[in-house]
């Protein structure tokens, strides 16, 4: 599919001329490269072409047709477990992210559906980690859009991860506390927990969407999570449980699990060793890295997902089996 970058210059960015700007802003291109796009008629400044000199100014648009932009491979694997006018559930792989952005644009969850399934406006409902397989719930219509983003928000969805920790997990957890930015790394996406509460007995006291009267969060833009855990089963040094999240936050179940002392098997962000994500984005994991994260991706999977249908009010639910890489996992420990 074709695809378009645009961008809108700010007061701070305004009096410079669109040659610089380009290559200061956008660094996968050299000059001689962006002028070269420029004289094929790739690049546009409101909605015309332009000289490379041309001085900017604040509200300026610029359209750059971007199609040829390499993107990483990804596992396209995909099947529609659910489908109706309103709705449509896929089961996606452990290798996929759901939306267009940076370096993704057509191997994302969001072109196959066009491409391959022909949905033409498809909605995320829930989005998932591009290493997280399972449940993605996406909309066809406005309406849908509006009343199942409500139930998402009412916390009246309920929501089952499978998960492989290392360690020996207890046989029930519930961890309440707060997800906040961690400005201990540069990764600016690395989320941590910060626990308030935790229930071992199997009878979690507070499982409310809100927190304490008298909590006080460790920065102003944390969000209170709760996340209940229960051991299937152990496997040596691993653990396999079920995460039912009952807020959904940005990286809740790995970021409490990190802090609770059982990390994802595979996770590079959250793991054991927090260097291996540098050595991840660098391509230079080692084999003792390999060895030590057990499999490829993060161990996560969205297995499970009840919701009402937003147009009859019908409960649906669904459940997925753990999927073939999980699995092995387990298999390889078990000999």
């Amino acid at each position: 599919m074709r695809r378009e970058i645009r961008f809108v210059i700010p007061e701070a960015r305004a009096n410079g001329t669109l040659i610089d700007f380009l290559v200061l802003r956008f660094t996968y291109h050299t000059r001689e490269e962006w002028l070269d796009r420029m004289a094929s008629g790739r690049i546009m400044v409101n909605g015309g072409r332009v000289n490379p000199e041309r001085v900017l100014m604040a509200g300026d648009e610029i359209v750059y047709e971007a199609t040829d932009i390499p993107e990483p491979p990804m596992d396209d694997r995909i099947s529609l477990v659910y489908q109706d006018d309103d709705l449509v559930l896929v089961n996606k792989s452990g290798n996929l992210t759901c939306h267009p952005g940076g370096r993704y644009f057509n191997h994302t969850l969001w072109a196959l559906l066009k491409t391959r399934h022909g949905i033409d406006d498809p909605t995320f409902i829930n989005r998932i980690d591009r290493e997280t397989s399972g449940l993605v719930l996406v909309s066809r219509t406005p309406q849908a859009t509006k009343r199942l983003r409500a139930q998402f928000a009412g916390r009246t969805v309920s929501k089952r991860y499978l998960a492989l920790v290392e360690g020996s997990f207890p046989a029930s957890c519930t961890a309440c506390g707060w997800i906040a930015v961690d400005f201990g790394t540069d990764v600016l996406k690395k989320r941590k927990f910060v626990p308030v509460s935790r229930t071992d007995d199997g009878n979690p006291s507070d499982l409310s969407d809100q927190p304490p009267t008298g909590t006080v969060p460790p920065d102003p833009d944390a969000q209170w999570a709760v996340t209940a855990f229960r051991l299937i089963c152990a496997h040596g040094p691993v653990s396999l449980i079920e995460a039912s999240p009952h807020t959904g936050r940005l990286h809740q179940i790995r970021a409490t699990l990190h802090e609770l002392g059982y990390p994802l098997v595979g996770d590079k962000l959250y793991g054991a060793d927090p260097s291996a994500f540098l050595r991840f984005c660098q391509d230079t994991l080692t084999s003792q890295d390999h060895q030590i994260l057990r499999m490829k991706r993060q161990a996560l999977h969205a297995a499970g997902l009840t919701f009402r249908h937003p147009r009859t009010g019908r409960v649906l639910e669904f459940q997925l089996p753990m999927p073939a890489d999980m699995q092995a996992v387990l298999d390889s420990l078990s000999i």
